[in-house]
């Protein structure tokens, strides 16, 4: 297999800066303002955020799924409960999310702890989706191996044919998950790589604002 060297690719970001004097002394707020600059700006999954967790070996996974809804409960997404990152939430609730947004030379990291939400909201927000994303959703036992692409579509042609003129039924095995922040760091990209850096974090019960070195 050939060899790629990618040292030599690079640019400048010029694109904004970050002052302690410009940002909402909430992250929440803070975290707002970008994300709606966010829906603005960038066409395709503002809303992409990766969700990384640790196994029971202590091994990272990571993966991008969509930030659904936030408030200053946290930040809710949802997905199968049996999955991988189910059990691994299960084994080890704290979890952390990333958003980068390239177009606007930013990343928001957020660290804390993940608890499903009130299995009511998940049902509501369940059969507010298009009807094929709730058999979809019925019919895929998430992570688990299957033998080829067709046994897939197999299962889901089988549950839209029996819930064609009727309601999903809302699956047990899939909800909604928060994070409850403990931390957040806001980037924004600077030229000459001086990143400007500021991390919230909780001193008792007030969030205190820190510059990080980039």
């Amino acid at each position: 297999m050939p060899n790629r060297d990618y040292r030599q690719s690079r640019r400048e970001y010029l694109a904004s800066e970050l002052n302690e004097d410009q940002v909402q002394s909430d992250p929440y707020r803070q975290f707002g303002l970008w994300m709606d600059q966010a829906v603005e700006k960038i066409p395709y999954d503002p809303t992409a955020m990766s969700v990384s967790t640790v196994d029971a070996n202590g091994q990272p996974h990571s993966r991008v799924v969509l930030l659904k809804s936030f408030d200053s409960e946290g930040f809710v997404f949802y997905t199968h409960y049996q999955s991988a990152k189910g059990f691994q939430i299960e084994h080890n609730s704290k979890g952390a999310l990333l958003f980068f947004w390239p177009e606007l030379d930013r990343q928001i990291r957020i660290e804390g702890e993940l608890q499903k939400i009130d299995p009511q909201d998940s049902e509501n927000y369940f059969h507010s989706r298009p009807h094929d994303s709730q058999v979809a959703a019925a019919s895929s036992v998430q992570s688990t191996p299957v033998d080829n692409r067709q046994t897939l579509e197999a299962r889901f042609s089988e549950l839209e044919e029996k819930y064609r003129d009727i309601e999903v039924p809302y699956p047990q095995h899939w909800g909604g998950y928060r994070l409850q922040a403990q931390l957040f760091e806001f980037w924004q990209g600077r030229a000459n790589r001086l990143h400007d850096r500021l991390c919230y974090y909780r001193a008792n019960s007030a969030w205190k604002i820190q510059r990080l070195a980039p």
